[in-house]
Order: C-alpha cells, then sequence, then structure tokens
C-alpha cells in the first residue's frame, strides 16, 4: 500500500475516533440517565460547549474526507509518484488531527487560529496534490 493511501486510512480512522468519542459521550449520558436516546438533536448546538466541538470536529473532518480520498485515489490511479505526492497526505492527515484536537480543546481566539491555520495547511496541501496529478507525477 502507498503512502497516500495510509494517510487516507489515517484520516478515515481518525473520523471514526471523532464518531466513536461522540457515541461514547452520548452513551455514557443515556445510561447514566441524564438523557433519552432521542435527545441529541441532528445540526443544532446541544450538550455542552466541548461536547458541541466535537461534534463540529468529526463533521468537519468527515466533510473533507470524500475531497482527500478523491485526490488520493485520483493520484493512486494515475500512478502519480512524485515526492511531493507521497508527502503531502500525511501533511494533510497531520493538519486534520491538529485541527480536530485544537477545536475540541479551546474555543478561545488562539485555538480558532490554530485551526484555521491547519485547515489551509489541507487546503493547500490538497491544491498541491491536484497539481502534481494533473502534471502527470
Amino acid at each position: 500500500m502507498t503512502t497516500p493511501l495510509h494517510a487516507l486510512l489515517g484520516f478515515a480512522s481518525w473520523a471514526i475516533v471523532l464518531v466513536a468519542a461522540i457515541a461514547a459521550v452520548r452513551v455514557s449520558q443515556v445510561l447514566r440517565g441524564e438523557k433519552k436516546a432521542n435527545e441529541f438533536p441532528g445540526g443544532s448546538p446541544h450538550g455542552g460547549d466541548a461536547y458541541w466541538r466535537l461534534n463540529r470536529a468529526q463533521a468537519n473532518t468527515v466533510e473533507n474526507l470524500p475531497i482527500f480520498g478523491a485526490i488520493v485515489v485520483a493520484g493512486t490511479l494515475l500512478h502519480v509518484a512524485t515526492p511531493a505526492f507521497a508527502t503531502l497526505p500525511l501533511v494533510v492527515l497531520g493538519a486534520r488531527v491538529v485541527q480536530s484536537v485544537t477545536h475540541i480543546s479551546s474555543g478561545s481566539v488562539m485555538a480558532v487560529n490554530v485551526r484555521f491555520t491547519a485547515f489551509l495547511t489541507q487546503l493547500g496541501c490538497f491544491g498541491w496534490m491536484i497539481v502534481e496529478i494533473v502534471r502527470g507525477g
């Protein structure tokens, strides 16, 4: 398996970790009798601030997974094997984890700046990877 595919698998695994964390919080609240199973409205803020940030971090990850997947799969199918195409997916994965952890940990101005920087890093890598594919690697 190529490095870009490993990074894609890591990205997908990170999405699973985040959704499992949400599930753990919800199951815990239901089992403790704090909430009923149907008291977690989709798409609207509920629960504490950190819990809602976890929800948003998971949603952000899932929103970007198909984009990252399409780029990695296209490059892999076209046999792009440049050093940049091998490295950039790892940068994307690292930036995604940084973005998620920062999002979950704080809503401060500094945290938002770090999250945005991590997001821009991912976008830049996506663009660069597309350039590598178009150039034919």
